[in-house]
């Protein structure tokens, strides 16, 4: 009876760390639904992009310790140059043009679109906010998968993991070469990066010809650009 209860237990805990709360599934008014889901988001949003902005600011601070050769701060350049993808590692500016922010009003946007409202089977199962794929042998199988493919749906321990994930593949994908162009950019002007000045940068984030423009109504019919602030 004992392991039955303890099994049971595990169970339900298991079950509960993914996707909302489940007061959010409850909720029926669509206005009520949307501020809850980017109120419940934007602190997360908040924590990674911090912990990126504490690992950018030593860069600056400690850039020229390193090019200096000094050993007290040579391993975490390292570490940086590793998770980061630093071709140049004597480059700071590639340092400073990969490791910068995700503006929270453009996260907040596209989480909605992509999770369906934090209601799709992803999200629910996996915390997958953002549809990561996977190759290993962990993770949910696509219900409309094409034959031959091999993928599977990445599985993330919270939501904030998906989030971080989210921000590490813009800073360093090939494909999100001109966000973090743009982005640059406005650092360069002494401007904040925010959402509606870094959707162009979103061109090969989807198939869909639209997909900025879907962002851009997102960011605005929600008045999600208060998040950047």
């Amino acid at each position: 009876m004992k392991i039955i209860f303890l099994s049971l237990f595990t169970t339900i805990l298991f079950a509960s760390t993914y996707g909302f709360p489940k007061e959010y599934y409850k909720i029926t008014n669509v206005a009520q639904m949307k501020q809850y889901f980017f109120n419940f988001l934007a602190p997360l949003v908040k924590k990674e992009n911090q912990k990126v902005l504490k690992e950018r600011e030593f860069v600056i601070k400690n850039f020229n310790k390193y090019i200096n050769k000094d050993k007290s701060v040579i391993a975490q350049f390292q570490y940086l140059q590793k998770k980061y993808k630093i071709k140049n590692k004597y480059s700071l500016k590639e340092y400073l043009c990969k490791i910068d922010i995700v503006p929270p009003s453009q996260v907040l946007a596209q989480a909605a679109i992509e999770s369906g409202w934090g209601k799709s089977r992803f999200v629910k199962e996996a915390n997958n906010i953002f549809g990561h794929w996977t190759w290993k042998d962990k993770g949910l199988i696509p219900e409309k998968r094409d034959k031959g493919k091999t993928h599977k749906i990445k599985i993330f321990n919270s939501l904030e993991e998906s989030i971080a994930e989210y921000i590490h593949n813009l800073n360093i994908g090939w494909a999100y070469k001109d966000f973090r162009r743009l982005r640059a950019l406005l650092r360069k002007h002494h401007t904040k990066p925010n959402g509606i000045l870094l959707l162009q940068g979103l061109k090969k984030y989807s198939t869909n010809k639209n997909y900025e423009d879907i962002v851009f109504k997102m960011i605005i019919k929600n008045k999600l650009a208060i998040y950047d602030n």
